[in-house]
């Protein structure tokens, strides 16, 4: 087609690619489906080299060959020994009867207990269902109000995405070229200012709205302060310590995230063992639950490589980045357009697919932007480095997770809410949440030393 610039058939594949996930196909073949499509229309255009993809094998082997992704498996089976050997299920109703006489007593738990399960599982998926099977019927028969009960499972059960050591850290760490010890360091301060946030909003909301969130009754408290004491030294004095364990080993320097990801296996392993919760169907429940989450992640990854070598040979890629870095505004104009299409992507899709639709496109127009806003290199005055932006990207994330109407988390608390449970209210319950994730975001935006500080102290 004479006068039509190639560039633009990249754009038309992202169209072709949503087309697709609207129509239900899954995501990894969506990516594949499309670049072969586009990647021949574009050889018969003559705009396309297709002994291009003859490096296609070679990516794979080097994304293989990568040990930072080796933490991911390690981290996912740490996270499903302790729930599928019940650990983590006598941990919320350990911290349910020792905060129950406050009012909303377990609402707080429930944000205590899913920032310790995001510390381990690094699944949102996981962490929902699990809460929500645990604490939501406490919740609604002890007379919590619906939306306070199913909206601060929700978020909290969404600190999978921002709580170290999260998946979604370590797959951004690898499009960012960054190290995950820094990135962990980095989403700390951040993943702890988010956790106060919906303590503290469940508390407020408790004591100021009569019968919303009620201490529980004397009689519920079953366990005498003997019993309770010994069981907390039990249930929640050693996952703290392996979390910090792990955590410490990382940003100490002592260990690469894949070692203390063997270490935390082991140690989560070492837990059930000792508590007589370790068991071959455990065992197996881990591994084919690790497998699965490991190999979808992996099978996106490669369907987006080949879809990327497709928009890059197009040259896309740079049309898309002069974009973003010629936008009137400068810095802060691209800070807001790229905030706001990782939000609306994050609504829409699942967070590996948009690290690797996304993060390709706007790593190179971040790196630019930040290189002229900020010649002084990284860890100056202002801050703005990239490690900065990519927690920015990972708190945006969070956010659309559980933003109405399709947010992921939505879906996940659903399909383990009682009837008495509509999606109207679940829905409904998130939106404070949003608004407390929507907060905190823009305070690490302007004070960028939420993420920096850390990251200076941690030895690297």
């Amino acid at each position: 087609m004479e006068g039509f610039n190639p560039q633009w058939l990249g754009i038309l594949m992202f169209v072709g690619f949503f087309f697709l996930l609207l129509t239900g196909y899954p995501v990894a073949f969506s990516f594949a489906g499309v670049s072969i499509v586009f990647g021949l229309i574009g050889l018969a255009m003559g705009a396309f080299d297709f002994n291009l993809l003859l490096s296609l094998p070679n990516s794979w082997f080097g994304i293989m060959s990568d040990s930072t992704l080796l933490a991911i498996p390690f981290f996912i089976f740490m996270g499903a020994i302790l729930e599928k050997s019940g650990l983590a299920e006598e941990l919320l109703e350990t911290v349910g009867q020792l905060m129950g006489p406050l009012k909303g007593g377990i609402a707080l738990a429930v944000v205590v207990v899913g920032t310790l399960l995001a510390a381990t599982t690094g699944v949102v998926a996981a962490t929902i269902i699990a809460m929500g099977l645990i604490s939501l019927p406490t919740m609604l028969k002890y007379g919590y109000n619906k939306e306070l009960a199913t909206g601060v499972i929700v978020a909290s059960g969404t600190m999978a995405q921002m709580i170290p050591p999260s998946i979604v850290l370590v797959l951004l760490s690898d499009q960012f070229g960054l190290s995950i010890g820094d990135l962990f360091a980095g989403a700390l301060v951040p993943g702890l200012l988010l956790a106060a946030s919906y303590a503290i909003y469940a508390l407020v909301v408790a004591y100021t709205r009569p019968g919303s969130a009620p201490a529980l009754p004397p009689e519920a408290r079953t366990l005498s302060s003997r019993t309770l004491l010994l069981r907390t030294l039990r249930a929640f004095v050693p996952p703290v310590v392996l979390i910090l364990a792990v955590l410490g080993t990382i940003f100490a320097g002592l260990a690469t995230p894949s070692e203390a990801g063997a270490f935390g296996a082991i140690g989560a392993s070492i837990l059930a063992v000792a508590n007589r919760r370790m068991s071959r169907k455990v065992i197996a429940d881990a591994a084919l639950s690790t497998a699965k989450t490991t190999g979808l992640v992996l099978m996106i990854l490669f369907a987006s490589t080949l879809f990327t070598k497709v928009l890059f040979a197009l040259g896309s890629d740079l049309l898309i980045e002069e974009w973003l870095t010629n936008l009137p505004g400068g810095f802060w104009t691209f800070i807001i357009v790229a905030n706001i299409a990782i939000f609306l992507l994050g609504i829409f899709l699942e967070f590996t697919e948009i690290t690797y639709i996304a993060m390709p496109l706007l790593v190179p127009a971040a790196e630019r932007v930040l290189d002229v806003f900020n010649p002084t290199g990284a860890f100056s005055n202002e801050g703005y480095t990239m490690v900065w932006f990519a927690i920015v990207v990972a708190i945006n994330l969070q956010t659309a997770f559980i933003s109405p109407p399709v947010g992921f988390s939505l879906f996940y608390m659903q399909s383990v809410a009682p009837k008495e449970v509509s999606t109207v209210e679940i829905h409904r319950s998130a939106i404070p949440f949003m608004i407390i994730q929507l907060v905190v975001l823009a305070i690490v935006i302007a004070f960028p030393e939420t993420v920096n500080a850390l990251v200076r102290l941690s030895f690297r």
